[in-house]
């Protein structure tokens, strides 16, 4: 289950997905859901918990957490109004929408919503 404005799940890159898959399926025993060629999800015991993108472009500082939001439009005022800079505009992607801010320190996150 999905709670609102709690993190929700939690997304990696890595330069190449059948060596992160291997790494993580034999270190700590994840299993995956493949979405194509670009992203695979990462099973968790009820619903999936996290993915890796490949990117040769990855991520400083570690995997980008994600919030889950009941009210997207909602969700990016509120970050707006307390002063959080969207580094990208809600977007659509397989099973929902999001956006991506930085709080007032940098951090990155992102909040997605399933419409």
């Amino acid at each position: 289950m999905h709670a609102h404005h709690e993190i929700d799940y939690i997304e990696f890159t890595a330069r190449d997905l059948s060596v992160a898959k291997r790494f993580y399926s034999e270190a700590f025993g994840w299993r995956f859901n493949d979405y194509g060629p670009g992203y695979v999800g990462i099973q968790g015991v009820d619903r999936e918990v996290g993915g890796i993108a490949q990117s040769d472009d990855l991520h400083a500082g570690g995997p980008l957490v994600i919030l889950y939001s009941t009210g997207l439009e909602k969700s990016l005022a509120a970050v707006r109004a307390a002063g959080g800079e969207i580094v990208r505009n809600p977007f659509a992607f397989p099973g929902g929408r999001r956006f991506h801010f930085a709080d007032p320190s940098g951090n990155v996150l992102a909040v997605w919503s399933e419409s």
